[in-house]
């Protein structure tokens, strides 16, 4: 094999001239390009390598063998990319690798020179300590390019000494400083055989300034003392690339971890990172101009330019910093993996990924062909004819024409989608305003220290009636009292100007709202969400960001009091408004447990976990919401979409809670939850409780303890208060036997209860029948729950005389009033005579005397459905049905709207709704005399 049979000879002046100096390297190379290079291989060769310098272990040897080796693999990676045999993954991860097999031979040869001379390092402890080399950046992330500089940081374990050799100890901090000082000469230092890896050191704590090396006590107070954004940026790729495998590298590995993660990854959603990226953007883009005045020849930079690689890094990472802290798929640091993480949660379209992902594939190839040339770091296109030429070239292209549209293109589409993720749209938007505004005066002018001076009340008052503001006084009230808090006062600067922006744009937004008598209490619950998240700077940063997200918040604040009050509770909601899709995607249950059990999966420790549930619950539970405000679900539709994202979190967290409880004899528990009430008949409401019974079925002779243990831990899970909220109030009060029953029941033992078997004193009453109309099971063991709907079918089944039956429902009905009294003069949708319970113990009457005959009465079909099947049976004509059934329709739209406006209980005017009372009062007296 000769020089001019090798296609990076012919394109590479550097491999050309690395040719010409080895004999024999020609050969190598070809060997080399003959399959991908993988790590093993590189292995080897380096000991082939060290072998043929006579075999010794020392720094010299080290030197020459690891420049060969770099010079080698340098040559066969593009020898296959120029061949077209490997994409960029491959380029960048055997690069990578090579990186990885030089720090980590040279380490382990120079650690061994310096502990002959000072002894091992050792902590206060006795633990023995070990260097870590921390890669950031591309190296960091595995896309290290071809010839690119290795950004380190090193840092130790703790302070200590060295145990002494033929010299003495010295402190571990001296030991790893000589120690990196002989590791950057080993890979850096240029030789006969040239260099391995330039390294750059700057983004260690203090940077330049800053010591070499630093202990993790240093990097933690560094790191929460002076730390930056940029930082948390920088970090998001850094990795231990040192020694993998002695105990004192994975202890290293696992409080290093424990260190980085909550410097880079906040708790909470953090879009306050997108002003910090854009402002570190701007000066990289300030810069690049900067050396482009100063080098016109250089001026195309496809790294630092506009739709470079650059902005395709910041547009993924920007999604880790947001994300990352409750997304733990987001923790990953190949770009194009994130890419992939941001379009499977919805985060980005499809389309959008594959464009950015394309784009940086092929930027990435080029950078590759630019550096090829003469293995400098270079991202300048050539402004030469003749290496335009050859550039295209070695891309496939015809001419430099057709390579710079296809670039052109990918740049404008990568820019194009930095400028929708980045752009300042606040000011933007602010700008527009004033521009629609003219010379009238803007609402928003409100917001002003006038606030804050008594004086002004008055002149203040009149300028919001000017505005448009009906209550001027009130909306007054209300601003001056912010303004004059002691909470405002102390924010953070960052946080007020974020605050004061965000309150001239709801004051303008209100203003305009119609009608007007919603101007005030929109504005009201506006206010009232901004103190809630005052100390929350990513909470003001993201409706800073996004005015789109700032109008959707108002249109959820002014069309329901119930959906303020929850936004406020649970803020980390206000993210759920940037999803354009939200809206128009369909529910699919079974993919949301999915999601939501791998989130689960990789969650950090129950806590997290009890936390995940509730921001998924959350989450969906607004979705419904924003979906229902916009008038696109019926209130049936509403609590079916409530009841099945119930049923779904029942079953992932009874998946958790029994995969981590020590005692289970069982991966899969023989165990069920029963649903009564409304989640039983599916008429769950924003707010309702879930009235629950937990069943087993498990011939284990510790089942009953392990199932008892099980349940408490499942209820503590589910009605816990968390930081994030609460999940679920439940009540157990159906159980058989009530408060004074287990939490738990065997299923044999249920059927017996209900089915009157046994000791007589044990068995249920009639209103626990009446409750099994409306059971259903809901979650857990399918096996069980088709059993339990058996006994249910016996029970409602059962042989009933008329008489005693409606004696037993009407003296329930009187126990029922009399713990709901009404003292108000309106009517009370559920409680009062003629209303929602009087429908629902006809139903029940019903089902149980007939039931037996009627098999049709027996399915949990909801009580409107069951009062069209009464009248398919006779029982009552089909007009009384439907205009039954159409009253207990208004009354539950009723209770849901008045719960969207925050009232307690349903109650409105009789006249409201004296049609609907008088016919259900007219059936009951025909039913029940």
């Amino acid at each position: 094999m000769t020089a001019a049979d090798l296609l990076s000879s012919s394109y590479s002046s550097f491999a050309a001239r690395a040719v010409a100096a080895r004999p024999g390297l020609a050969g190598r190379i070809a060997a080399w390009a003959e399959a991908p290079i993988t790590r093993a291989c590189i292995d080897e060769r380096l000991r082939e390598l060290i072998a043929e310098q006579g075999g010794s272990r020392g720094e010299e040897t080290l030197r020459c063998a690891l420049r060969r080796l770099r010079t080698e693999v340098f040559c066969a990676v593009m020898e296959r990319d120029l061949a077209g045999r490997a994409d960029v993954a491959e380029v960048t991860g055997a690069m990578t690798d090579l990186a990885e097999a030089a720090i980590q031979c040279a380490l382990d040869v120079l650690s061994v020179e310096l502990e002959a001379l000072y002894g091992a390092p050792r902590a206060a402890d006795g633990n023995r300590l070990t260097l870590g080399v921390v890669g950031m950046g591309k190296l960091g992330g595995r896309e290290l390019n071809v010839s690119s500089d290795i950004d380190l940081i090193f840092v130790y374990e703790d302070d200590g000494e060295t145990e002494g050799g033929t010299r003495s100890a010295i402190s571990t901090q001296e030991f790893f400083n000589r120690l990196g000082r002989r590791l950057i000469g080993a890979l850096a230092e240029q030789t006969a055989d040239g260099y391995v890896f330039r390294v750059d050191m700057r983004l260690r704590p203090n940077g330049d300034s800053g010591p070499l090396v630093c202990s993790l006590g240093m990097l933690e107070e560094y790191f929460y003392v002076q730390g930056r954004e940029w930082e948390r940026y920088a970090w998001i790729k850094g990795r231990l690339v040192s020694e993998p495998d002695s105990d004192a590298a994975r202890r290293l590995a696992e409080q290093l971890d424990a260190l980085v993660k909550p410097f880079v990854y906040r708790r909470y959603l953090d879009f306050g990172v997108i002003s910090a990226i854009r402002a570190l953007h701007a000066q990289i883009r300030e810069e690049a101009q900067r050396r482009a005045t100063m080098r016109p020849d250089k001026a195309d930079d496809i790294k630092l330019g506009r739709g470079g690689i650059r902005e395709i890094e910041f547009s993924a990472q920007v999604f880790q910093l947001i994300r990352g802290g409750q997304d733990s798929g987001f923790r990953i640091r190949p770009t194009l993996a994130v890419l992939r993480h941001a379009a499977a949660r919805g985060l980005i379209a499809p389309s959008v990924c594959a464009e950015l992902s394309d784009a940086y594939r092929f930027l990435r190839a080029l950078e590759h062909r630019l550096q090829y040339r003469n293995d400098a770091q270079t991202h300048a296109l050539p402004v030469d004819a003749e290496e335009r030429a050859r550039l295209a070239a070695s891309l496939g292209f015809a001419d430099y024409a057709a390579l710079a549209a296809v670039l052109e293109g990918h740049r404008e589409r990568v820019e194009a989608q930095f400028d929708q993720i980045f752009a300042d749209k606040a000011s933007a938007s602010q700008s527009a305003a004033a521009a629609r505004g003219g010379d009238a005066m803007r609402a928003g002018e409100l917001w002003s220290s006038a606030l804050e001076d008594e004086a002004q009340d008055e002149a203040v008052i009149e300028r919001a009636r000017a505005a448009g503001f009906d209550e001027a006084s009130q909306v007054h009230a209300r601003l001056s009292a912010v303004r004059r808090s002691t909470r405002y006062q102390r924010l953070p600067e960052r946080n007020r100007d974020r605050f004061d922006k965000i309150a001239a744009r709801a004051l303008d937004a209100a203003a305009a709202m119609e009608p007007s008598d919603k101007r005030a209490s929109t504005l009201a619950r506006m206010i009232d969400l901004l103190e809630a998240v005052s100390r929350r700077g990513a909470y003001l940063a993201l409706l800073n960001e996004y005015p789109a997200a700032l109008e959707r918040v108002l249109a959820v604040l002014s069309g329901s009091r119930w959906a303020a009050g929850y936004l406020i509770r649970h803020p980390q909601l206000l993210d759920e408004l940037l999803d354009d899709e939200a809206i128009g995607s369909p529910f699919d249950w079974p993919a949301f447990k999915t999601s939501l059990r791998a989130r689960l999966t990789a969650a950090d420790g129950v806590e997290q976990q009890m936390d995940l549930l509730r921001h998924a619950h959350q989450a969906e539970v607004f979705r419904i919401l924003l979906i229902d405000l916009a008038g696109r679900l019926s209130v049936e539709q509403v609590s079916d979409r409530l009841s099945e994202l119930a049923d779904s979190v029942l079953d992932v967290t009874i998946e958790v809670v029994w995969g981590q409880l020590p005692k289970r004899h069982c991966e899969i528990p023989r165990f069920a939850v029963i649903a009564y009430g409304k989640l039983g008949g599916k008429e769950l409401g924003y707010a309702s409780d879930l009235d629950l019974i937990f069943l087993y079925d498990d011939a284990d002779d510790a089942a009953a303890d392990i199932y008892s243990t099980f349940t408490r831990r499942l209820i503590t899970w589910l009605t816990t208060a968390t930081g994030a909220g609460t999940l679920f109030d439940i009540d157990l009060r159906l159980r058989p036997n009530g408060e004074s029953g287990l939490l738990i029941t065997d299923l044999d033992a249920f059927r017996r209860y209900q089915l009157r078997e046994g000791d007589a004193a044990n068995t249920a009453w009639v209103w626990e029948h009446q409750a099994l109309t409306r059971a259903r099971f809901c979650a857990g063991d399918a096996q069980i729950g088709r059993q339990f709907e058996q006994i249910r079918e016996r029970v409602l089944r059962m042989p009933r005389e008329a008489g005693p039956l409606a004696a037993e429902i009407v003296a329930m009905r009187e126990r029922v009033a009399a713990g709901h009294p009404n003292r108000s003069d309106l009517f009370d949708v559920k409680h009062d005579r003629g209303g929602m319970v009087d429908i629902e113990f006809i139903v029940q009457y019903w089902v149980l005397l007939h039931a037996a005959r009627d098999p049709e009465l027996i399915r949990n079909t909801g009580n409107i459905a069951l009062l069209r099947e009464v009248a398919r049976y006779g029982l009552m004509s089909a007009d009384e049905a439907e205009t039954v059934g159409a009253a207990y329709r208004t009354y539950r739209k009723l209770q849901h709207q008045l719960r969207l406006d925050g009232m307690e209980t349903a109650r409105v005017p009789h006249e409201r709704i004296e049609r609907e009372r008088d016919a259900v009062l007219k059936l009951w007296q025909r039913v029940f005399g």
